[in-house]
């Protein structure tokens, strides 16, 4: 039986302002993926690698992140967004209502104030996880 690998949402992007990480990517996979810059590589195995947490996902992270948590302070520091899908009532042409999803890029703050419960009836999934080049200097 082949192993079938998950690759979509496993991707790094960059502009002047951002880099942009896939939220399928574990922290064991940050830390050794050479595609990302080697400052944001240190500081998630220096500050954020957790020797529980090295299999799972940036996504699984984020949905259960706790504000009290070493690593929302860093987050925080870091000025992290993260993209969202998330399920919303749209009005029809005919004046109905229907749910869809909707993307939207989420503070930290902002993702923080939904707990866990919220966001499965939401339909939250999140895609993507965007650090702030700038502040990654502070580190």
């Amino acid at each position: 039986m082949n192993k079938q690998v998950y690759e979509d949402y496993k991707y790094v992007m960059q502009d002047i302002y951002y880099l942009y990480l896939g939220a399928k990517y574990t922290m064991t996979e940050v830390v050794e993926n050479n595609d990302i810059p080697i400052k944001f590589r240190l500081i998630a195995e220096r500050y954020l690698y957790q020797e529980e947490e090295r299999n799972v996902s940036l996504e699984s992270i984020f949905y259960y992140l706790a504000d009290k948590n070493i690593n929302y302070k860093i987050y925080k520091q870091l000025k992290t967004k993260i993209k969202v899908s998330i399920l919303e009532d749209k009005n029809n042409l005919i004046g109905g209502k229907r749910r869809q999803y909707v993307t939207k890029m989420l503070t930290l703050d902002e993702l923080m104030e939904m707990t866990p419960a919220v966001k499965e009836q939401n339909g939250v999934v999140i895609q993507e996880v965007a650090v702030n080049k700038l502040s990654m200097m502070t580190f």
